[in-house]
């Protein structure tokens, strides 16, 4: 598999823990072992996950199900975690945890993080566009619906959740919606983009104090209950597995489509991100694709091709689209080294104009 072409797409990786975690502590996050037990103490039938924060719902539930078609396997919850893509795969590349399965937000990050020398291939299994959830209690927000929702959430007393650009993949699809919002109304990136942040589009985005609170993805439901924010754009499956209300946002700018004329749209919305080394990095907008691995190293990579096999089997499908996301069936995949067997049957090449 050739990297992305796009310099927006190469991710710093460096060896030095130590580094990462000064650059973390600056940054307003920090990489930190599973306060859990170990995965490299688990049982050899016990499966391990790294995966990002969006599939905390579905992958115990695809675990457990691997449980319960494997007598001897555990998958218990203390040998998986669950938190920002770019933090998850870290746990392999930087703080050296072996894991079974590892799988990121956004199928460009285990080819520069993890490829090829802790990982030989990825596969698609899933998407799902981005939507605005929101606090239904919040007067502002009253009638709010697909064609006026970057009005809506203007609005004085309206503050907006925003994760961690720099640590989440999902932090910076928020500014692309934004972005691309911007451009497809007033026919400027920087016109709902600029409510929010008080930086540059194509820089990095600090949040706007009065309207913007930086959080994690994860706890949008429950910053959401309890009226910390009133908004958050997230993922549409997040929404729907945490039976949060939301709006439904269009394929223009929800990062949901795969077709070449929405690809190039998306590149159009940018912002820099803070890498390992302390130095920024531009990323530009892509459809939403979540892809999986099973790292060179894992503890028991016959147990992770398992798992991959039942994500991409119509059992883990259907998992898949009871927690809103789209499978894509089969899957696509991209690799630099061998595949396992029973992975190659469930899938196909990743679509070229992705990868340009």
């Amino acid at each position: 598999m050739s990297a992305p072409a796009a310099a927006s797409r190469t991710w710093v990786v460096i060896v030095v823990a130590a580094v990462f975690l000064a650059v973390g502590a600056l940054a307003g996050y920090e990489l930190r072992a599973p306060t859990t037990s170990s995965p490299q103490a688990a049982s050899p039938e016990t499966l391990s996950v790294t995966a990002a924060g969006t599939l905390g719902t579905v992958f115990p539930q695809i675990a457990d199900a691997l449980g319960n078609n494997s007598p001897g396997v555990q998958v218990p919850s203390a040998s998986q975690q669950y938190e920002g893509s770019i933090l998850a795969l870290n746990a392999i590349a930087q703080l050296h945890q072996s894991y079974d399965v590892a799988a990121a937000a956004d199928y460009h990050l285990i080819p520069s993080i993890l490829e090829p020398s802790l990982a030989g291939w990825e596969v698609g299994f899933a998407t799902t566009p981005e939507a605005l959830a929101y606090d239904a209690s919040a007067s502002a927000l009253a009638g709010i619906n697909t064609t006026n929702w970057a009005q809506k959430i203007e609005q004085p007393g309206v503050v907006m959740g925003v994760a961690n650009a720099s640590t989440d993949p999902n932090g910076y699809n928020e500014i692309f919606t934004l972005q691309l919002e911007g451009m497809a109304v007033n026919g400027s990136l920087s016109s709902v983009y600029g409510h929010f942040f008080t930086t540059p589009v194509g820089s990095y985005a600090v949040p706007n104090p009065t309207t913007a609170k930086l959080e994690p993805e994860t706890q949008a439901s429950l910053l959401l209950s309890t009226h910390v924010v009133q908004a958050f754009i997230i993922y549409q499956s997040y929404a729907v597995s945490h039976h949060l209300a939301y709006v439904p946002l269009s394929p223009s700018v929800s990062l949901g489509a795969t077709d070449a004329t929405s690809i190039t749209a998306y590149a159009q919305a940018s912002t820099s991100i803070l890498t390992a080394s302390g130095s920024l990095q531009k990323v530009t907008g892509a459809p939403v694709i979540f892809s999986v691995t099973v790292p060179t190293g894992a503890p028991n990579p016959e147990l992770g091709n398992q798992f991959v096999d039942l994500l991409l089997a119509p059992e883990g499908g259907r998992l898949l689209v009871a927690a809103g996301f789209t499978p894509l069936t089969p899957g696509w995949l991209q690799s630099t080294g061998p595949v396992p067997s029973q992975v190659i049957a469930d899938t196909q090449p990743f679509p070229a104009g992705l990868l340009s």
